[in-house]
Parts: C-alpha cells; structure tokens; sequence
C-alpha cells in the first residue's frame, strides 16, 4: 500500500503500436540537439535521422545497443560505453579527460522526463509539438543572445 509499481507494463522497447514511441536523440556535446518521434527502433528507421543530421566522418558515441552497429558502415568513427559493465565514460588516452561517453545526451533525457512528467498523458498526436518546443528552448539557450538579436532584427526590419 502507498507504493507504485513501477513494472506494471510489458518489458522491451517502445513502439507507436504500444503507444509508447520512441524517441531519438542526437546531441553536440556543446551545442545543439535533434530529436524525432520513430515509429519503431530499427536500423532502417534511425538512417535517415542519422545521415541527414551528422556528417559522414563525424566521431558518435554511443551506449552498445545493437542498432548503432552499422554506424561504421553509414562512414562514422563509432565508439560505445557499455552500461551493463557499468562502464559510463572512458578515457582511452590517459589525459584523465573522459573523451567516450553519452552523459550529455542522458543529462538532455533527464531534463526531458523533468519537463515533461507535469504534462501527464500527451497523446502521440501531440507529443512532437512538445518535443519541438523543448528542442527549440534548449537550442536557443544554447545559441545565447546573438539570436535574440537577430529575431528583433529581423521582426524590426
């Protein structure tokens, strides 16, 4: 009594058919973040999220789950942090800098689920409006004021 159980729901991914879409996520470690609503978690479903966002050569880390191991193939330089080793980031070079990791796109998840938790049961209809929006607001932080500066610009103009 008084707990919740957390574990109500069938185990495995989520898909547009459980009503629980997934959701992909690339981030720059400083900069921008894109993010799609997929229908299922497949390898033809992420490539075209993949291949129009990153640049063929680009360095993407990734956790070892098996859709991104034809990154290589799509002409990334692909590493991954095993989580089920609990391995969270790992510094190949000795520099004691952390170079392989995904904390800044599980850091985005959590500030995600935080903002988005109050707005409790968003239809599937609904939720790329949301997502657009935090996308949108985070983005702007990040771009600062010399975007700001240029909407008024370009509304005064």
């Amino acid at each position: 009594m008084g707990r919740r159980n957390r574990l109500k729901s069938a185990r495995g991914r989520g898909t547009l058919e459980k009503e629980k879409p997934p959701i992909l996520g690339l981030i720059q470690r400083s900069s921008q973040v894109v993010l799609r609503m997929l229908e299922n978690v497949r390898q033809v479903t992420i490539k075209p999220v993949i291949t129009q966002c990153i640049k063929p050569g680009t360095s993407v880390f990734t956790d070892e789950y098996h859709i991104y191991t034809r990154l290589p193939d799509w002409g990334y330089h692909h590493k991954t942090v095993c989580h089920g080793r609990g391995e969270y980031a790992r510094d190949e070079d000795g520099d004691g800098f952390h170079e392989v990791h995904v904390n800044t796109m599980e850091g985005f998840w959590s500030l995600l689920r935080s903002w988005l938790r109050p707005h409790r049961g968003i239809s599937q209809e609904k939720l790329p409006i949301y997502l657009a929006f935090f996308r949108f607001t985070h983005n702007v932080c990040r771009i600062g004021k010399a975007l700001l500066g240029a909407l008024v610009g370009a509304l005064v103009a």
